[in-house]
C-alpha cells in the first residue's frame, strides 16, 4: 500500500439500517403517554376546527348502560365506531363523535336497592334518585376513561347523558308530541300486590324473606305440527315441560317462553318426546323421571316460536313465544307465561298480543276457573291445582323448595303480581304523512324502513317483521329512577289533562330544574291558576308517578343530540350497534322519530354480531372465558384490542380469547418490524437527491409501487364499505409476503 492510499471505509459503501423507531412498542407503558399528550394538545378539538365547513358525516352513538365496567362487546362497538369516524375524517368529512350514556332504569335502581337495604324504606323518592344518580355517574366516568384508554376519539368532555336536564326535557317534549297527537292511552300491567292489605306496593315496600313453595314440573302437549320444529319429531307425540313454584298462576297461563339463543333438545322415552333446554338436560332428567330418555333432536329456541300447545287442564291453546329472560339457572328452559302475574310475562304478552285478563281479585281469590280452585286464595289454591295436574296425567315431578320470595314490609306476608293500568303508545293511531296521506304509526314506520340502507341487508326484513307484528308500546314503569310520565290526572274523573300550555310549562321546568322537580312540587304549584278538566270541569289534579320506559328515553337521543349545531345535522348518517338492537335502540329510535317527525332518524343502520369464546359460548365469569379489554390494554396494549376488532368480520358473531389476543399481538409485532425495517433504510434518504423516476426503477421496484397503489385504492374502498377485516388481512399479507418475503 502506498503512502497516498487510504484504507477504504467499507462501512460507507453499505446501506446500514438506522432508526430511533424501537423494535418493541411497549404499548402498555407508552399508550397512556400518547393519550395524555393528545388530550393536552386537544387533538380531537383541532380536528374539528380543521374540518369545520366540510361535508358532514354523522355516526350517532347508541348509549351504553352506565352500570359497570366495559366488556369486550363494548370494545368491539366503540372501536368499530372509531374506525368509521376516523376514516371518514381522513376522507375529508367533518365527522364529529358525541358519545352518550343510558343512565336511568331498573338495573341501576336494583343495585342501589341492594346497597341501601332496609334503609331505603325510610328514604323518600328524591333521596333514592340522588343515590341512583351518583351510581350512574360513577360508572359513566369509569366507562369514559376506559373508552379513551383504547384510543376512542370523541367529545368526551361534553357527552350526552339521559339523566341531564337538557336530555330529560327532550324526553318529555317527545312524550307530549305523542300525547298531543292522540297516541297515548292507558292499559293493564302487573304490579306487586299484597292480598292481605289489599293494596299495591311500591318497590320500596317489598322485602325478601325465605319462603317454602311447591316446585312442580308440568308437561304441555304440542298441538301444532312437530315436523316444523325438527324433522325427527314428525309423527311423534311431543310435549314441552315447564317448571313453576306458583301453581296458582297456571289458570292464567297463556304461553310458554323459550330463549331464542339457547339450544333445545327433544328427549324421547316411552313413545313420547319432551322438549327442554340442552343445558338443563341432566337436571330435567333427574326431576322428571326421564333418566332413560334418548336425545332424538337438537334445534335452536327460535324453532319454538308460534308453536302451539294444549293447556294442561283448561280448554285453551298455549302459544310458543321467545323471551330473553329465560335462563338455564334452574327449571327446564321452557317458562310458563301468565301475562297478568309477572312483569316479564306481561311484556311478552304485549309483544304477542296475549290475553292479559286478571282473574285474581284484590283479596287474592281466583275466579272464572274450575271448581277445584274457584274462590280459593292464591296460596291455598296451589295444592288443589297440583292434585288436578296429577288427575290429568300432566304432572312430571313434584317437591318443595325454600327460596327468597318477596313479602309485604307492612304485614310480612308473601305477595303476588297482579295486573293494573299502564300507559301505552298506540301503533294504529292515524297520522298525517308528509305527502298528506293518512296512515298509522305502524304503516309510516314500515314505509320509512324501506328508505334506510341496512347492513347486513337482512336487517330490513328483521325490523320490518318486528314493527309489523308488534303490539302497542307500553311506556310506563313503576319505578323511581327515571323520567316521570309528566301527565296530570283529573281527581274527579281520572281523565288525563292534555293541554299544550301545561305540557310546555313542564318541558321548560325540567330544562331548568331537571325531573326531580316533579317530586319536589305539588300539582297546584305546577299548573296555571284556574285550569279545569275539559271533561268534568273539576279543578283538582294529581300527578302521574310512573316513569317512562328507558327504551323510550334512549329512542329520543336523535332529538337530544342532532340538529342542534351545523356539524351535527339531523338525521344521522349511521347507527352502528349489535344485532339485538333491531328490537332495542334501532326500534325505539325509529318509532320516536317517525311518530314525531314523520321520518327515520338514520340513513343507514349497520349491525354487529355477538362476542363469544372460540367454542361459540357467551362470555361469563362462571365459565372462566371472559376477555377483559381493559386488562388486555394494560398487559398487551389498547392497540391490540383495536387490531383484534379490525381483524374480525363484525357482521358475524366474533370470537375472543387470550390466545386470539396473543396471536393479534404477534401480528402487530410483525407489522411493526416491517415498518421499522423500512424506516431504518430511509434514515438518510433525501427525496431531492435520491428520488428515481418510475421508468428508471428496477422491475421489482415498479412492481412494489404498483402493489402499494393497489393496496391504498382497495383499502379506501373497503373503509367506505366498513370492511375493516379485509383491510387488516390485506395489510398483514402485504407486510409479511409482498414486503418481507419478496421485496426485502
Amino acid at each position: 500500500m502506498s503512502e497516498t492510499q487510504r484504507p477504504v471505509d467499507l462501512k460507507a459503501t453499505l446501506n446500514l439500517p438506522k432508526t430511533d423507531f424501537s423494535m418493541k412498542a411497549n404499548l402498555p407503558q407508552n399508550e397512556p403517554k400518547w393519550l395524555g399528550f393528545w388530550e393536552e394538545m386537544r387533538i380531537y378539538e383541532k380536528i374539528r376546527e380543521v374540518r369545520r365547513g366540510a361535508p358532514t358525516y354523522v355516526l350517532h352513538d347508541g348509549p351504553p348502560y352506565a352500570n359497570g365496567p366495559i366488556h369486550l362487546g363494548h370494545a368491539l362497538n366503540k372501536c368499530l365506531k372509531d374506525f368509521v369516524v376516523k376514516s371518514k375524517t381522513m376522507a375529508g368529512f367533518d365527522s364529529p363523535y358525541v358519545p352518550g350514556w343510558d343512565c336511568h332504569g331498573l338495573p341501576i335502581e336494583i343495585k342501589v336497592d341492594e346497597s341501601l337495604g332496609r334503609k331505603k324504606l325510610q328514604m323518600n323518592p328524591l333521596e333514592v334518585r340522588r343515590e341512583c344518580r351518583a351510581y350512574a355517574q360513577k360508572y359513566l366516568d369509569l366507562q369514559r376513561e376506559q373508552f379513551k384508554r383504547i384510543g376512542v376519539f370523541g367529545r368526551f368532555d361534553n357527552p350526552y347523558s339521559t339523566m341531564s336536564k337538557e336530555y330529560e326535557s327532550v324526553i318529555v317534549r317527545t312524550l307530549f308530541d305523542f300525547f298531543e297527537n292522540g297516541f297515548v292511552y292507558k292499559g293493564l300491567r302487573p304490579v306487586y300486590w299484597c292480598i292481605f292489605d289489599k293494596t299495591a306496593l311500591a318497590e320500596a315496600e317489598v322485602e325478601y324473606a325465605q319462603h317454602t313453595s311447591p316446585s312442580v314440573y308440568v308437561k304441555y302437549r304440542l298441538t301444532s305440527a312437530p315436523e316444523k320444529i325438527h324433522p325427527a319429531l314428525s309423527g311423534k307425540r311431543v310435549n314441552t315441560i315447564i317448571w313453576t313454584t306458583t301453581p296458582w298462576t297456571l289458570p292464567a297461563s297463556m304461553a310458554v317462553a323459550f330463549h331464542p339463543d339457547f339450544e333445545y333438545i327433544a328427549l324421547e322415552q316411552d313413545y313420547e318426546a319432551y322438549i327442554v333446554a340442552a343445558a338443563l338436560e341432566e337436571a330435567t332428567r333427574t326431576n322428571t323421571g326421564l333418566q332413560r330418555a334418548k336425545v332424538i333432536a337438537r334445534f335452536p329456541g327460535t324453532a319454538m316460536e308460534y308453536a302451539t300447545f294444549a293447556h294442561p287442564f283448561l280448554d285453551r291453546s298455549i302459544l310458543g313465544v321467545l323471551a330473553d329472560y329465560v335462563t338455564t339457572e334452574q327449571g327446564t328452559g321452557a317458562v310458563h307465561t301468565a301475562p297478568s302475574h309477572g312483569a316479564d310475562d306481561f311484556y311478552t304478552g304485549v309483544r304477542y298480543q296475549l290475553d292479559q285478563t286478571c282473574n285474581v281479585d284484590e283479596a287474592g281469590r281466583l275466579h272464572n276457573g274450575l271448581p277445584e280452585y274457584e274462590g280459593r286464595t292464591v296460596f291455598k289454591a296451589n295444592q288443589p291445582i297440583i292434585e288436578l295436574l296429577k288427575a290429568r296425567g300432566v304432572l312430571m315431578g313434584e317437591s318443595r323448595i325454600e327460596h327468597s320470595y318477596p313479602h309485604c314490609w307492612r304485614c310480612h306476608n308473601p305477595i303476588i303480581f297482579r295486573a293494573t293500568e299502564q300507559w301505552f303508545i298506540a301503533m294504529e293511531t292515524p297520522m298525517q304523512s308528509a305527502e298528506g296521506r293518512s296512515s298509522t304509526l305502524r304503516e309510516r314506520t314500515l314505509e320509512e324502513i324501506k328508505k334506510v340502507k341496512w347492513d347486513p341487508a337482512w336487517g330490513e326484513e328483521r325490523i320490518s317483521n318486528m314493527i309489523a307484528t308488534r303490539p302497542d308500546w307500553c311506556i310506563s314503569r313503576q319505578r323511581v329512577w327515571g323520567v316521570p310520565i309528566a301527565i296530570f290526572l283529573c281527581k274527579g274523573c281520572r281523565e288525563p289533562l292534555n293541554s299544550k300550555e301545561v305540557n310546555q310549562r313542564v318541558v321548560d321546568l325540567f330544562a331548568r330544574e331537571g325531573t326531580d322537580a316533579w317530586y319536589q312540587h305539588e300539582s297546584h304549584e305546577l299548573l296555571p291558576a284556574g285550569i279545569e278538566c275539559p271533561k268534568c270541569r273539576n279543578t283538582q289534579f294529581m300527578k302521574e308517578m310512573d316513569i317512562i320506559d328507558v327504551w323510550f328515553e334512549s329512542g329520543c337521543s336523535h332529538a337530544a343530540v342532532l340538529g342542534r349545531e351545523p356539524s351535527l345535522p339531523w338525521p344521522s348518517d349511521l347507527y352502528l350497534e349489535g344485532g339485538d338492537q333491531h328490537r332495542g335502540w334501532f326500534h325505539s329510535s325509529l318509532l320516536c322519530a317517525v311518530g314525531t317527525r314523520d321520518q327515520a332518524p338514520y340513513r343507514m343502520v349497520a349491525t354487529s354480531g355477538w362476542t363469544l369464546d372460540p367454542q361459540g359460548r357467551a362470555m361469563s365469569k362462571s365459565l372462566g372465558n371472559v376477555v377483559d379489554p381493559v386488562d388486555i390494554a394494560k398487559r398487551l396494549g389498547g392497540e391490540i384490542v383495536r387490531m383484534w376488532v379490525a381483524s374480525v368480520d363484525f357482521r358475524e358473531d366474533v370470537h375472543g380469547s387470550e390466545e386470539l389476543m396473543q396471536r393479534v399481538a404477534e401480528n402487530y409485532r410483525k407489522i411493526r418490524n416491517t415498518f421499522r425495517f423500512i424506516l431504518s433504510n430511509l434514515h438518510d434518504f433525501d427525496p431531492e437527491q435520491h428520488q428515481i423516476p418510475f421508468d428508471k426503477m428496477s422491475g421489482l421496484d415498479q412492481y412494489m409501487l404498483l402493489q402499494t397503489t393497489d393496496l391504498l385504492t382497495i383499502a379506501r374502498n373497503w373503509y367506505e364499505e366498513f370492511e375493516f377485516h379485509r383491510v387488516y388481512q390485506k395489510l398483514n399479507e402485504f407486510c409479511t409476503v409482498d414486503l418481507s418475503a419478496i421485496y426485502f
